[in-house]
Parts: C-alpha cells; structure tokens; sequence
C-alpha cells in the first residue's frame, strides 16, 4: 500500500511533465515486449480450448448432484456486468474513430477498407481472447474451492507448485499477492484515470460548467462517496445493488442508439465485422510487427493484454464464487457467449455510429480526437442524438454505474488479498476495505494530473506485466490439477451417463404407456 501512496504522490507533483517518458515507455514497451504479451494470450486461449474439448471439461464445480444457483442468464448477466466498466461506453466511441484514420496492416487511410476493419479491431480486443484472460484465475479458484473444497482466500492459494520450504513457499506466495495486487491497482486506476476527464466532459457539456481540475475534483469527490458506501456495505445490499443497475442501462442505451441511429448501417457493418473477425483472428492475435514501426492497432492490442491482465485476479475469485454447480466447460463457454456478445455489441452500435457520422461528414470526428481529444469525440457522439439533454444526463449516470460497480468490487477483492485469514464467509475489516478505497481514488487523482491517453496506456501494459508469469503458473497448476484428479472425471462422466440413461429409460417408459392407451383406445372403438 505504502508503494501505491508513494507513486500517486510522484504523479501528482510531477504533473503532465511525466507525459513524454510514459509515452516513450509505452513505445518501448510495446515493440521490445509485444511479442511477450501476444504469447501469453494465445497459450492461455489454446489451453482453455483444449481444455473445452477435453473430458476434464466434463468436470463440474461442486459435488456430482449440485445444481447451479443460477440460471445462464443470470449468471451472463453477472459475469458481464462485473468485468465491464465504464470504458467500453467511452472507447466503444473513439476507438474506431482512431482506427480508420489510422489503418492496420498498410489499409489506405479513410477508404472502404479502412472502414471495415475500424469497426471491427476493437471487437478482437474486447473479444474471445480478452475473456479467456478472466479463465485462469476463475478455473483455478473454482476448482480449489468447489472440487476440492478447500478455502481460497487469495490467488497464490490456487498455485499448487509453490510447495517446498516452508519459508521459501511463503515468500513465493507474497511475491504472487504482491504482483496481483500491483496489477489490480494499475488497472484500477487506469479505469477511472481516463473516464473522470470524459465524464467531466460530457458533463460540462451539459451543464455548461467549465471543464477544469475543479469539476474532475468534484466528481472524485461523488466517486469517493459511491464507493465508500458499497465497500462498507460489502457483497451483500451495497455491490449487488449497482450490479443490477449496471445490464440494464446498458441495454437500454445501446436500443436507443441502435433504434434512433442508421439502424441498417449499423447492422450490415455488424454482419461484415464478424467476418473479418474470423478470417483474419490467426493474423491479429500474432501481429508483432518485427520489421517497422508498430502500428495504432498494434499498440492498442497491447495496452488492451495488459489491462485485462490487470483484473484477471478480481474476476477470477467473482466467475468462481458464482460457479458453483457448473462444469468448466458450461464456465469457459458462458464467458466465451456472454462476455464476448456484450462486447461486441457496444462497439457494433457504438463505434458502428461514431464510424457512419464520420463517413457522411456530419461530424469532423478525426479533426476533434486529434485536436481536442477523446473526451470531446464523445461529446460530439452524443450531441448528434435526439433529447441530447436526456441522452447527456443517461450517459453519465451510466458511466457513474459502470464504474462504482467494477472498481468497488475491485476494493473488496483487494481488501481480501490483503487480510489475515479469514473465516468461511467473513468479510475483509471495514477499515482495511475503506483504506483501499482511498488509495484507488488516489492513485487515479495522479493519473489524472499527469493526463495523457498515453499515460492511460502504459500503465495498463505495465500493469499487466507482472500478471502474465502468474498467468503461466496457474495454467500449469490446473494442468496438474485436473491430470492428478482423473478419477473425478471418470466419476463425473459416470453420473452424467447414469443420468442420460435414466432420463432415456423415463421417455422408454412414456412413450410406452402412450402406445398401451393408443391401442386400448382402438379396441374400444371396435367394440
């Protein structure tokens, strides 16, 4: 914690001056370390299909007979609501926009293809390989917790090769708590970083209020206040709350951009993207750029891996905590479907919208990131709607939902990582989950001094740097985990097939009576 009050206090004194080193970071992060990056997502994503395909998918989190707590809706609804915060509303926008004026792979600026593969890059990014990052930690856990049933607390609990010494075990264990912990923050931070200054924007522009340091103050301010009341509150009748707020504006703001924008355009670029997500998923997910200069999609992939990496450890615990009754493949293929499709549906109407306004001229949206930033692109988007009043005070409402929902599930993760023992369903202290609160609302604060998508950027890549060895040690540990169980899926398998076949004795049986009433039925007649 100590590390984390110290780098805010730097962020802040040195103020938008640290701008060009993060910039330069970013830019030797991303072409000495990408390839780094892009091996663990594509590891991690063969794993995990291998993994669905197998008979260890088979394995159910729980004992033989347990049932989910939750229907497939319910638990898509929840899974998708936790991971997802304010950003997708905000990037969904801009991130096409920058794409098609900055094409990937040599693509002429602002032709027809650019177009095309604007509306779909972000949809790689925010697609089956981004979700499949939440799956170790989730596996992991889940299966500690419900196969074996033992008590997980932390993310190097479900590291079963750190065994050994008992002093060198505990050290590789804080290691691990530490870097998890590095890595939350870093992503946190990052989130309300860069949506403070875009919903001060959105909001000035509503209000009329200037757009400066003390309206970005005001908002932490009401932030602060939003997340201290759900962390004190805990799961229970403060986190749960905003979760159920949280699907459903977004449902209700992407029908009424969809409904009111070029519902066709929107649509037909829909239909397209999915095809060049499919034909060209190989050539994305291994775009290192060995020779030149990395390009705008390049870079974005880049700090996107780290930031998903990022919230890899507070996913993880929630997908698993949830999971109970489910197999792994129903977890893994839930992920896949719900978290995928809700993805891809913001950047469909969202960045399908952005891409038709600035297609048809109705707004210079390339001219406005380029000089006024992201921020002002999104208040341009939302000014071309109808009851721009309306749709202004619905966008910020939602960003503030979006946001409390995910960074307050964040601190109470956090504040678990960083408890003593805890005891079957006992909370973090009020007091360690209210100081977490205040180090996130600070750390962002320097984020946001120094400013800078830039700064946005390399913190998520650097973030997630750490996370992608912890990654690689928890895909070995469910390797060695579901290969030393075997009999449990042999055990599993057994009760699936005793239970198909009772179900298929039961429709023996039916089918059969129904046959004996047909023909009772008929000899009744010929009497």
């Amino acid at each position: 914690m100590v590390i984390f009050v110290v780098a805010s206090v730097i962020l802040i004194a040195g103020g938008s001056t640290l701008q060009g080193d993060l910039a330069t970071a970013l830019a030797w992060i991303t072409k000495q370390m990408g390839w780094a990056y892009m091996m663990v997502y594509i590891i991690n994503f063969v794993f995990f299909l291998w993994l669905i395909f197998s008979k260890y998918g088979s394995i159910k989190l729980g004992d033989a007979n347990s049932v989910p707590q939750y229907s497939s809706l319910q638990w898509g609804s929840m899974v998708f609501a936790t991971a997802i915060d304010a950003s997708i509303l905000m990037l969904s926008m801009v991130d096409p926009i920058r794409y098609v004026s900055h094409p990937a792979f040599g693509i002429k600026p602002f032709s027809e293809d650019a177009y095309n593969y604007a509306h779909m890059l972000g949809q790689f990014d925010w697609g089956p390989m981004a979700w499949m990052m939440f799956a170790p930690a989730a596996i992991s856990i889940g299966y500690i917790l419900f196969v074996k049933k033992n008590k997980v607390q932390r993310l190097s609990k479900s590291i079963n090769f750190l065994q050994g010494d008992a002093k060198w075990q505990y050290v590789g264990r804080q290691l691990v708590d530490f870097l998890v912990v590095f890595g939350i923050m870093g992503g946190v931070g990052s989130s309300v970083g860069m949506e403070i200054p875009i919903i001060s924007n959105v909001l000035s522009g509503l209000t009329g209020w200037p757009d400066n340091m003390a309206l970005k103050m005001g908002l932490f301010a009401i932030l602060f206040v939003i997340f201290a009341w759900t962390v004190w509150h805990g799961l229970n009748g403060g986190i749960d709350r905003l979760s159920d707020m949280h699907i459903w504006t977004a449902i209700l703001f992407l029908a009424f951009v969809l409904l009111v924008g070029p519902t066709i355009y929107i649509l037909s670029s829909e239909t397209n993207s999915l095809g060049l997500l499919t034909s060209n998923f190989v050539k994305l997910s291994t775009n290192t750029v060995p020779n030149g200069t990395p390009d705008i999609a390049n870079s974005e992939t880049i700090f996107y891996w780290g930031w998903w990496l990022s919230y890899m450890p507070v996913m993880g615990l929630f997908i698993a905590r949830i999971s109970k009754g489910r197999t792994i493949r129903q977890v893994l293929l839930g992920m896949l479907m719900y978290g995928s499709a809700g993805c891809l549906s913001f950047y469909a109407i969202l960045g399908g919208y952005s891409l038709w306004l600035q297609k048809n001229g109705v707004v210079n949206l390339v001219h406005i990131l380029n000089t006024h930033g992201q921020a002002a692109v999104i208040t341009a988007v939302l000014g071309t709607l109808p009851m721009k009043g309306i749709v202004f005070a619905v966008y910020c409402i939602s960003c503030f939902i979006f946001l409390a929902t995910t960074i307050s599930s964040s601190a109470y993760i956090v504040s678990s990582f960083t408890s003593l023992e805890l005891k079957g369903n006992q909370d973090p202290s009020q007091l360690n989950r209210m100081t977490w609160v205040i180090v996130f609302v600070l750390f962002a604060f320097g984020i946001v001094v120094v400013g800078g998508f830039d700064t946005i950027q390399t913190f998520c890549a650097i973030a997630g740097f750490p996370l992608m060895f912890v990654c690689i040690m928890i895909l070995i540990s469910i390797y060695h985990m579901v290969k030393n169980d075997e009999g449990i899926v042999l055990k599993a398998k057994g009760m699936e097939d005793m239970r198909v076949e009772k179900k298929k004795e039961k429709m023996r049986r039916i089918r059969a009576r129904h046959m004996i009433a047909k023909l009772n039925a008929k000899d009744d007649d010929d009497d």
